[in-house]
C-alpha cells in the first residue's frame, strides 16, 4: 500500500486534487480551519466512487488519558463513544440520505480501542495509517467501517508540513483518507484534540468542538470515502460547503454538529 499526501491551501478543498491523483494511493481531505474562505459553486455530483451505504464507526482513542478515570480526557472519550453510538439514526445524519447513504448504528462495529501508548507529538499521516493497521491486526476488517484517531491535546497531526492545532502551521481541524483502493480501501479520519481558535466555535467546551469535527468527518467519509463520491465543480465535499457558516449548532442528544449541504434545496440544511 502506498501513500501521498497532497497539501491543500486554507481556500481550497482537496476533493478535485484527490480524484485526479492515482487511485491507488491514499490522500488527506482538509476540515478547513476556521477562517477559510471556501469557494460555493452549487449542488454536488457523484464522481463514481460510490459512497458507504450502512457505516459503522471505531474509535481509537491513543494515549493513556483518555483510559485515566483521573483525566478530563477519559469523559471526553466516553462523549464521544456516546455522539456516536446515536448519531447514525440522527435527524443530523439523514442530511445525507439524499445521496444515497442510509440510517445506521454506527456503534454496532468492532470495539474501539483504548491504545495507551503515549503518542508522539507529532503524528504524521503515516503514523496514522500505521495505528490503524496495528487496530486491524487483530480486529476484522469492515470495508464499511470508518476508523477515527482520536489523540490528545499534547500531540499534532501533520500532513506533509500541514498540521492540525498545536502545530507549526496550522491548516485543518481533521482530516479523513484512505488506505490501498476499490472493495479493500481502509478508510479512517484524524481527529486531533481542537485546542486552537482556528478549531473553536466560542464558549464550546473541547469535546463539544470534537463532535463538530467528529460530525463533519464521518459524514465526508460515509459519502466521499475513497475522492470519488460526492463534491462540487470546486472541490468542496458536503460539510465543507457548510463548514463555519452557518454557525455550528447543538441538535439531537445535545451534541455539536454543523449544518450540511443538500441538493434538493440547493442550500445548507440542518436535518434531513
Amino acid at each position: 500500500m502506498t501513500s501521498k499526501a497532497l497539501k491543500c491551501v486554507l481556500a481550497l478543498s482537496c476533493g478535485l486534487l484527490a480524484a485526479a491523483a492515482n487511485a491507488a494511493d491514499s490522500r488527506v481531505i482538509y476540515t478547513p480551519a476556521r477562517g477559510a474562505i471556501l469557494p460555493k459553486a452549487g449542488n454536488v455530483t457523484n464522481h463514481g466512487g460510490g459512497v458507504i451505504v450502512s457505516a459503522k464507526v471505531v474509535f481509537i482513542f491513543w494515549g493513556p488519558s483518555f483510559n485515566n478515570a483521573a483525566s478530563p480526557d477519559y469523559a471526553y472519550a466516553r462523549t464521544l463513544q456516546a455522539d456516536r453510538n446515536q448519531f447514525g439514526t440522527t435527524p443530523e445524519y439523514r442530511t445525507i440520505l439524499e445521496y444515497g447513504v442510509q440510517p445506521s448504528n454506527l456503534g454496532s462495529g468492532t470495539p474501539d480501542w483504548f491504545d495507551t501508548s503515549a503518542p508522539p507529538v507529532k503524528v504524521t499521516d503515516a503514523k496514522v495509517q500505521s495505528k490503524v493497521n496495528s487496530y486491524l491486526a487483530s480486529h476484522a476488517f469492515d470495508a464499511s467501517t470508518i476508523y477515527e484517531v482520536v489523540i490528545p491535546s499534547a500531540s499534532y497531526a501533520d500532513s506533509g508540513g500541514s498540521t492540525s492545532c498545536g502545530g507549526p502551521s496550522l491548516a485543518f481541524c481533521a482530516y479523513h483518507s484512505w488506505i490501498g483502493s476499490g472493495s479493500n480501501a481502509i478508510k479512517y479520519t484524524i481527529q486531533p484534540y481542537p485546542s486552537c481558535s482556528g478549531c473553536q466555535v466560542a464558549g464550546w467546551t473541547p469535546v463539544q468542538n470534537q463532535e463538530l469535527f467528529f460530525c463533519h468527518e464521518t459524514r465526508e467519509t460515509a459519502t466521499d470515502p475513497t475522492g470519488g463520491g460526492w463534491w462540487d465543480s470546486s472541490g468542496l465535499e458536503l460539510d465543507d460547503k457548510c463548514a463555519w457558516a452557518p454557525p455550528p449548532f447543538f441538535g439531537t442528544g445535545g451534541f455539536a454538529y454543523q449544518w450540511e449541504w443538500s441538493n434538493k434545496a440547493r442550500a445548507c440544511v440542518k436535518t434531513g
